[in-house]
């Protein structure tokens, strides 16, 4: 028994650390996946000025600013400069594709030049991650110099939202499993608990207070109702005397039921059940009471 009991407190030991590490893993993985985010948008912003950047040298402008990359939408970035200027798409189209190759995040995007004031679009080109699907026109024709603003909008690619996801959708489970098993611990120690309090071991007899049974070798005998609620408080206390009101409170009027009936003719009832093993005994304790007295 001992055994046992050692063996699922381990367990349960074991069960908790183990939720417990599960939770801290999901809290530091979901922060590490936010940290994640964060730089790798941070980086992306940095590729996206590379490309202003580049596309401003290649028409010979060495000192116009490119302006702060701005967040137009979800996964949509828009590259504005400080002046106006020409360009060639297909020098565009290889500027963003090597430079946003570094981007492991940008497989599929769609680019847009559009004028400054009416947003018309004067070129745009899609590029995906399998080069047959690009779509790319109007290569060689070299765009006149005006206000231009480039918006490139990156396909989601649910790697983030996934993990996120499957993040928060972990903590109900982790919570569901934690409730089921702190109800299994709590529901085995009640019943434990229900075990320890209902089964007494009084000299050689076990008294099952639940089935009303006294239980020696291989032989039962049955006790009724009353004689089995006077056993118990007499097994709670051994070698104690029992105060014969409170017997009598305890067993009847409890109850809510008073009766004339005589308690020692249920004490001698219940000691003559009890002769099967000679060190158990109920003795009268005089002006007192009872005490069920067992001899070692």
């Amino acid at each position: 028994m001992l055994y046992k009991e050692k063996l699922f407190k381990m367990r349960s030991r074991y069960v908790y650390g183990s939720l417990l590490l599960l939770s801290i893993c999901i809290v530091f993985g979901s922060f590490s996946i936010n940290n994640t985010d964060d730089f790798d948008f941070a980086k992306r912003e940095v590729l996206l000025r590379r490309i202003g950047h580049e596309l401003l040298l290649q028409t010979g402008d060495s000192t116009s600013r490119v302006l702060p990359i701005e967040k137009v939408a979800e996964n949509e970035y828009q590259i504005k400069f400080e002046h106006d200027f020409s360009f060639q798409p297909d020098s565009l189209v290889n500027t963003t594709r090597r430079l946003l190759a570094k981007d492991p995040f940008a497989v599929d995007y769609i680019v847009r030049v559009v004028k400054c004031g009416n947003s018309n679009v004067a070129y745009s080109y899609s590029i995906s991650k399998n080069k047959k699907d690009d779509i790319i026109a109007c290569i060689g024709r070299v765009q006149p110099s005006a206000c231009y603003m480039i918006n490139i909008k990156f396909k989601p690619t649910g790697i983030h939202t996934t993990k996120n996801s499957y993040l928060l959708g972990s903590l109900p489970i982790l919570a569901i499993v934690g409730f089921i098993f702190l109800r299994s611990v709590k529901s085995r120690k009640n019943t434990a608990k229900d075990q320890s309090t209902t089964l007494f071991t009084l000299g050689s007899v076990l008294f099952n207070a639940k089935e009303r049974q006294l239980i020696i070798h291989d032989r039962t005998i049955d006790l009724t109702g009353t004689e089995a609620r006077l056993l118990l408080i007499f097994a709670s206390s051994p070698n104690e005397t029992i105060m014969r009101s409170r017997l009598q409170k305890e067993i009847w009027e409890d109850e809510g039921v008073i009766v004339g009936r005589s308690l020692d003719m249920f004490i001698s009832k219940l000691r003559k059940k009890l002769e099967i093993d000679p060190k158990i005994n109920i003795v009268v304790i005089r002006g007192k009471g009872y005490k069920l007295e067992i001899s070692a």
